[in-house]
This record gives structure tokens, C-alpha cells and sequence, in this order.
């Protein structure tokens, strides 16, 4: 019989998610499934595979593994709607942990991935305004709150991206000692590089042209490498995006409203301004 996920990595989306899972990952006896995001529990179409579909992620656990799973689009409201009713109804006994980051930063990253995916083509100052979910996913005292009222704060812990990056080994065995993991807990050098914003946007023929084998040999053969470089310049994002100051302040505004909430859960007062002060410097938990 297929073991349950004893823990989620429920988000934030851009915070640092797939490095703790790979983290995770290299713990003996921390077994994490090697499809990231399987967002069962968010998306229709992959719920309706069944439970069983579910729980064959997990079939080459050993029976004494703590498992777990990592799913940003379970933190993803109002885009996902049944998430929470269907983590209960399967799962009720799991755990969370919840990485957040700079609203604004995460936002920005958010902005950066959906470029890339040719979701969003128009500019970030525009984009804030018509694509809601990028606001949405920053709010983390509202994706959070219904996790409290179904499973409890003792359920979630908070943990911070700017935090795991400035002590990331400190972070993770308070992430052990949260998941219940008993042997000594290491962070490991993955040499991981974030080239977000050098990430070049989806085309399928031009991937089939990168990709085909005969097709690679002859453009490393002919075509100068300044030439291959000028044409990938083509896809790439130049630079990080802006945000106008005035949209800064318009963003500052509604980020400083959900974290007082979250603030008032972790018994200090946070806002945009002192965000990375305030993690930096403290370990928080409700």
C-alpha cells in the first residue's frame, strides 16, 4: 500500500519552493516525489485521475519515510478553488509549510515566468492591472487564512525566502524539526544560479531547431557564435521590469494591508518597508 504525504509545500509561487524540495530530496529518509508539482489537490483535470493516480507518486517511499510533496498552485486562490476541501478530505492529517517572500519581488519574479510562458505579453505596469493573480498570490495572510480555519496555525509553518537564503541550514532543520525528521539535517551546495530574468520565452519551432540533433550539429558547424547569441537575444528578456514609482505605492498599499494581518500572526509589525529587516532578523512562527 502507497504511503500519504506526511507534509506540503503548499507556495509561495517563486520563493525559493523547488530548491527546499530538492533540499528536502537529499535528506535519507525524506522521501519527495520526483514529479514537482503534481498540484493534485488544485487542478480538475489532474484530481480527476484519481487518488490512486495521487498516491503512486509516492510508491517507492520506504515505510519508515517522511514524504512530502511540492505544489505552489495549492497556495493559488482565487484561481484554485477546491484545493483546501479535497487536501482534507484525503490528506487530513498533513502539514504545511508556506515560504514567502517580498510581496513586490515575488510579484516581479511571478511577472518574469508568466513572460516566459507567453501568458502575459504586455508590460509589468500594465500587466498589474489586468492579470489580478499577480497581486492575489502575493497576499499571504489571504491564502493562508483558509488553511487556519481547516487545519489549524499549529499546522503551517512560516518560513521566509530572504531568511533561507542568509541561513539556510539554521531554516532547514527548523523545517526538519517541524516535519518531525530525527536524524541530523544538512543543506547542501547546489550551486544553483537564479537567471530568471535571462530566461528566454516559449516557441515550439524554435525549441525544434535548438533541440533536433542533425538540425544542432549543422548551426554549431555554420552559424558564428556571436550570430546564435544575437538571435537568441531575440527571445530573452533584457532586463529585470520596472515598476513606476506610482505603482510601487499602489502596490505598497494593498501589500501593507494583508501583511498587518500576517504581521499580527507572527506578533510583530511588518510592512513593505521593513519586510526583509524583519525576517532577516527574526525567526518567526504564529
Amino acid at each position: 500500500m502507497n504511503k500519504k504525504p506526511d507534509f506540503l509545500i503548499i507556495g509561495a509561487m517563486k520563493s525559493a519552493t523547488s530548491t527546499l524540495h530538492e533540499q528536502l530530496a537529499l535528506q535519507s529518509g525524506i522521501f519527495m516525489t520526483d514529479l514537482k508539482e503534481p498540484n493534485f489537490f488544485s487542478n480538475d483535470e489532474i484530481y480527476q485521475q484519481g487518488i490512486a493516480w495521487y498516491l503512486s507518486q509516492f510508491q517507492d517511499a520506504q515505510s519508515k519515510d517522511i514524504c512530502g510533496e511540492s505544489s505552489t498552485h495549492y497556495t493559488k486562490l482565487p484561481t484554485y478553488q477546491h484545493t483546501i476541501e479535497r487536501i482534507s478530505l484525503h490528506v487530513p492529517d498533513v502539514k504545511f509549510i508556506y515560504v514567502m517572500r517580498h510581496p513586490i519581488d515575488r510579484l516581479i519574479s511571478q511577472y518574469i515566468h508568466e513572460w516566459t510562458q507567453r501568458i502575459i505579453s504586455i508590460n509589468i505596469n500594465q500587466a498589474i492591472y489586468e492579470y489580478p493573480e499577480l497581486i492575489a498570490y502575493s497576499q499571504y495572510s489571504f491564502q493562508l487564512q483558509p488553511y487556519f480555519d481547516t487545519f489549524g496555525r499549529d499546522r503551517v509553518l512560516p518560513v521566509f525566502f530572504e531568511r533561507l537564503l542568509k541561513y539556510p541550514q539554521t531554516e532547514l532543520e527548523r523545517i526538519g524539526k517541524f516535519i518531525g525528521y530525527q536524524s541530523e539535517i544538512k543543506w547542501h551546495d547546489l550551486s544553483a544560479v537564479n537567471v530568471s530574468t535571462e530566461r528566454m520565452r516559449k516557441s515550439e519551432w524554435r525549441d525544434f531547431l535548438v533541440e533536433a540533433p542533425i538540425l544542432k550539429q549543422i548551426r554549431k558547424s555554420i552559424i558564428p557564435q556571436v550570430v546564435r547569441d544575437r538571435i537568441k537575444s531575440l527571445w530573452t528578456m533584457k532586463e529585470k521590469p520596472h515598476l513606476t514609482p506610482e505603482n510601487i505605492k499602489h502596490l505598497q498599499l494593498i501589500f501593507d494591508q494583508d501583511l498587518k494581518v500576517l504581521g499580527e500572526w507572527l506578533g510583530v509589525e511588518i510592512n513593505c518597508q521593513n519586510y526583509k529587516q524583519i525576517v532577516n532578523d527574526f525567526s518567526l512562527n504564529w
